[in-house]
């Protein structure tokens, strides 16, 4: 993929991950319908996007982030997936500290690039139903680029986001990429993983 894809690809995630992956409080609706989760996304856009042309620290911008990420995503969903087979031999204490590790993880690692989406918008474009979820197609425009697509995925189940897809690629996957390897490194010492996490990004 060529340097200025991967470029946006990461400046979407900076702006829209914040409120993504973290969700462990209950939104203010379930989503049971493609209108619901395309109000859901309307507001997590609308939220981002307030924070990233808010005045502030870098700090400040990233401590929000993580605060919204943690109320708009499936955490659980998205720990077991990004952890993949260790999931299922981690204790579910191990599972709680590390969806905490993770979540401040993600906001040091994109939120550092709020900055490029000053003066930037996410429209929502259409919404359909998909099995047991909900996608939600939405363009990005940024200052000085070219428009983009990112497609959002929201649980019927949860009522919460679970993955997005930047130009066709899934944030998910791309992380759970970057994790298996981490944990690699550290030969499956997912208490090792944690620790770490917790001052990565």
């Amino acid at each position: 993929m060529p340097n200025s894809n991967i470029s946006r690809r990461l400046a979407v995630v900076g702006l829209l991950s914040s409120t993504s992956l973290a969700l462990i409080g209950s939104p203010s609706w379930a989503v049971s319908s493609a209108s619901q989760a395309e109000s859901l996304i309307d507001k997590v856009v609308g939220e981002i996007s307030r924070i990233a042309n808010s005045s502030g620290s870098e700090s400040t911008k990233i401590s929000k982030f993580e605060s919204v990420f943690k109320r708009y995503a499936d955490l659980p969903t998205i720990t077991r997936t990004v952890l993949g087979a260790d999931a299922r031999s981690a204790s579910s204490s191990q599972l709680s500290s590390f969806a905490n590790a993770f979540s401040g993880y993600m906001a040091r690692k994109y939120g550092k690039r709020f900055r490029q989406f000053v003066g930037g918008a996410v429209e929502v474009t259409s919404s359909r139903p998909v099995k047991s979820f909900y996608e939600v197609k939405t363009v990005a425009k940024l200052q000085g680029k070219s428009d983009f697509d990112v497609t959002f995925l929201v649980s019927g189940r949860s009522s919460k986001f679970f993955d997005m897809l930047i130009e066709g690629v899934s944030l998910l996957k791309s992380e759970r990429t970057e994790i298996g390897a981490m944990l690699d490194r550290r030969r499956g010492d997912i208490n090792a993983l944690i620790s770490d996490l917790r001052s990565a990004g």
